[in-house]
Parts: structure tokens; sequence; C-alpha cells
């Protein structure tokens, strides 16, 4: 539980870094004001904030609607024949090691405490711990975006104009590296692996949107 927050947490934070530096780059580079770009950099951890919480809500709460229904049909289907409930947690415990006898007494202990609990937990993998909450998804997503997005922005408002590029690209890749070696951890993968895969795609991003910020500023 713990390594899927942690996950969870830097990537949010990743997406954060690696959009509002990027959008910062672009709007730089098409020779923006200095109140422009940290306009752009506000407007983009914002709206960056609000659509990574959303799509974490909706995600979250499909999720939890399935979960709900297959509790609401193993609730019927106890109510309708609990015997066979039974010797389905049976056969579930025998295929998991344990005899025959034994699995029999702990399925019928069991459905005796809680029915529904033994089978959301060992027919259906819903453990109360891991239920999917929608809300605390979606606030944990736009906090670790803006956590991420605020390094950037920072940095734009508060470095002069002569040093914007350089301290944006390289506080950014800095974090994406640490971070990128922290996600790689929690996995169990190498860190520098990990840690590069991070950076070489947070360079590209921002190459590619400054690429993009300096055409428009020369065509207009």
């Amino acid at each position: 539980m713990r390594i899927g927050w942690l996950r969870a947490a830097v990537l949010g934070a990743n997406d954060g870094i690696v959009s509002t530096a990027s959008l910062i780059l672009g709007v730089a580079a098409a020779s923006a004001s200095s109140a422009a770009i940290a306009a752009a950099g506000v407007a983009g951890l914002v709206a960056g904030a609000i659509s990574m919480a959303a799509g974490e809500y909706v995600s979250v709460s499909s999720q939890a609607d399935t979960e709900q229904a297959d509790l609401a049909l193993e609730e019927r289907h106890l109510a309708a024949n609990a015997d066979a409930e039974a010797h389905e947690l049976e056969d579930i415990y025998v295929a998991r090691g344990l005899d025959r006898e034994l699995a029999r007494q702990v399925a019928a202990q069991l459905m005796t405490r809680d029915a529904l609990g033994a089978h959301a937990r060992d027919e259906l993998g819903i453990v109360d711990m891991h239920r999917a909450r929608p809300i605390v998804a979606a606030l944990a997503s736009a906090a670790t975006f803006a956590a991420g997005a605020i390094l950037p922005l920072l940095i734009a408002i508060l470095v002069p104009d002569g040093a914007l590029y350089p301290a944006v690209v390289l506080t950014s890749l800095a974090c994406l590296t640490v971070l990128g070696a922290l996600a790689a951890r929690a996995g169990g993968a190498a860190l520098l692996r990990g840690a590069a895969r991070v950076t070489v795609w947070g360079a590209i991003a921002m190459a590619l949107t400054y690429g993009a910020g300096a055409l428009f500023g020369a065509v207009t």
C-alpha cells in the first residue's frame, strides 16, 4: 500500500515538473514578457492540478462502482444459496494449500462471522484498506502535481530573464532524476535506468515545447 502511494506521488510530481517547465520554456521562447511567463506558469499549475484531479476521480470512481456492483452481486448470491457460496470459499482455500477438512472449517467460521467480507476478500480480491476512494485519489493527484509544478514556477518568477532557460532546465532535470530514482526504487527496478528514463523524456518534452514556442515567436 505504501509503495503504491509513493509511486503515485512521484508520478504526479513528475507530471507537474515536466508540463509546467515545458510550458514556461515554450512561452519564454516566444519572446513573452516576464509577467506573461509567470501567468502561463500559474495557469498551467492550476489547470494541470485540476485536470489530474478530475481524471483520477473519474478513473477511481469507475473502479469504485465496479467494486460496489461486485459486492452487491455477491450479497445476492449469499442470500440465494449460502451453502454453495460456502463450498466456493472452501475450494478457494483448498487451492491455496489447505486440506479439505480444514478448508471446510475455515470457510464455515468465516461465513458465520462475516460472509460478505470473506467473499469480498478471498473471492473478489477486495480488501477494505485497498478500496477505491475517488476523493482521496483526486486530492492526492492534484497535490502531487502542484508540488512538482511549483518548482519551475518559482524559478520563472524569481530568476532574472537572462538565467531563466538554464535555471528552469537544470533544476527541473535534477528533480526529475531524483524522482525517477525514487520511483524505480519503489518498484524494485534499477535506479540508474529509472532515473535516466524520466530525465530523458522530460528533456525531450522541454526541448520540443521550447522549439514550438520559438517557432511561434519567429512567425509572429
